[in-house]
């Protein structure tokens, strides 16, 4: 098994404590974890936008559970919780709407042999390039065939037309893979170099960004300019607009390689993980069966917007633009309001949404909803836990009409409401160099992005013995 130890500072099982002891003493220690390497294993095969470290599931799951007790994730995301259980000999269940994140966890947990792995990849790259160069007209026939209307439009608009044939090229021969693990661990490594915080192969500048942006000066890996929307005088000065354009067969390689690398392990004592299309707020499992929890919500009014990246590569594995648009607004903390359950709310979250809706009914009414939404999917986490077991759910807060979301003193009280203990909040400050993240290292407050997310917080939920 893949064998990490615990800092000494961080081994909280001590002779007489209890869990809930063990609990609070995990939820008051450093929760930071800005000097443990969390790129083992799987954990780096694709970019997440503000996933936690695993080192943060890693400690909870250690110190709060035994080998073969089931941890779930209910909001799965990047996976990092289902992979560490994994690793940890423990029972996963993992659960999201998000077509690409069931994708990255599935293969995140999906061990294959590194050499057969190596094999097809050469493979397949050498016969992509070839591809492009005998049969370009057949290639590019296929791309005519691919898409409806609204989504050729987009990959039109994002991605240079060379590019478009070379990773046609590459998914013809990811598509003729017969073995579906392998199939599915190549699909990712192509998601891969679309979706980077530079916008990959794409001609996107910033997909960490709530609105990417496009590049209006592209030029090839020699300098030569290969799209090029503004005059001469324009483009020296916008150099912050101008893009290298990439071998989508080049990044696939390094990144497939690397992916290589972080296989994960095979061994006897792993648990293969339950992953399946689910959503929190009606989960189909049975009463009293979970031994932890470990999840991380979105964050209210798609102050992190999941879909806004992702499509960049679902379009790419079968996703049309309107589907995509329909998932984005079933997330949890979506911002639109028709057509959605309202629950009563109590005194700390209602009076936080009254604030914002006295100067803006709209936004107050999208925080309603999103309060709503968490009320019914911690209550669902509090059926689904055994009793004496906990929840740890890791949140940040979002600025609505420079009114704070609160949205950590908010989640305990409705999770009181409801019949949870909530014995602490712990505290973890983000290293923004390691993450994908749509703000700087610098606070400015008139800027909304920037506004968003310095510090999470790690909310202990404990559902009390008698429940």
């Amino acid at each position: 098994m893949h064998q990490l130890s615990l800092p000494i500072d961080e081994q909280r099982r001590v002779s007489g404590q209890n869990y809930y002891e063990r609990l609070v003493a995990l939820l008051a220690a450093d929760l930071d974890f800005h000097e443990q390497n969390g790129r083992y294993a799987s954990h780096n095969f694709h970019a997440f936008p503000a996933k936690f470290p695993a080192w943060l599931p890693r400690t909870f799951i250690t110190e709060l559970t035994e080998p073969g007790a089931t941890v779930l994730d209910p909001m799965s995301g990047s996976g990092t919780t289902i992979l560490e259980a994994f690793l940890l000999g423990r029972r996963s269940i993992g659960f999201d709407i998000d077509p690409l994140a069931l994708r990255i966890i599935q293969a995140k947990v999906t061990p294959l042999e590194a050499r057969e792995a190596l094999h097809l990849m050469h493979g397949l790259v050498k016969r992509a390039r070839s591809a492009v160069e005998t049969r370009r007209t057949a290639l590019q026939e296929r791309l005519n065939r691919r898409w409806d209307e609204a989504t050729r439009q987009f990959v039109d608009y994002w991605f240079a037309q060379e590019t478009q044939i070379e990773l046609i090229a590459l998914l013809e021969e990811i598509e003729a893979i017969t073995d579906a693990p392998a199939r599915a661990f190549f699909e990712l490594a192509l998601s891969a170099i679309i979706i980077t915080k530079s916008g990959g192969v794409s001609l996107a500048l910033d997909l960490a960004h709530t609105r990417p942006h496009r590049a209006k000066r592209v030029l090839d890996k020699d300098g030569a300019v290969r799209i090029d929307d503004t005059n001469a005088a324009e483009s020296r000065r916008i150099k912050n607009v101008t893009k290298i354009l990439r071998s989508a067969f080049d990044e696939f390689e390094k990144r497939a390689l690397l992916n290589i690398r972080g296989l994960p392990p095979t061994d006897n004592a792993q648990i293969p993980p339950a992953i399946q299309f689910g959503n929190a707020q009606a989960l189909p499992l049975d009463n009293n069966v979970i031994d932890l929890i470990v999840t991380s919500p979105p964050y209210a009014s798609n102050a992190i917007d999941y879909m806004r990246a992702h499509k960049f590569a679902l379009v790419w594995l079968g996703h049309p633009i309107a589907e995509l648009s329909n998932v984005r607004q079933a997330y949890i903390g979506g911002d639109a309001i028709s057509n959605h359950e309202f629950e009563a709310l109590p005194a700390t979250p209602a009076d936080i949404v009254a604030a914002i809706t006295r100067v803006d009914p709209k936004k107050g009414r999208v925080l309603h909803r999103y309060y709503s939404e968490m009320s019914r999917t911690l209550r669902e986490m509090l059926r689904v836990l055994k009793p004496g077991k906990a929840a740890i759910v890791v949140v940040g807060s979002s600025v609505m009409r420079n009114i704070d979301t609160n949205t950590a003193e908010c989640l305990a009280a409705i999770g009181r409401a409801i019949g949870f203990e909530v014995p602490r909040i712990g505290v973890r400050r983000l290293d923004r160099d390691r993450r994908m993240m749509p703000a700087g290292a610098v606070r400015n407050h008139e800027s909304q992005i920037q506004q968003r997310m310095h510090e999470e917080y790690v909310i202990g939920f404990y559902k009390p013995e008698a429940s």
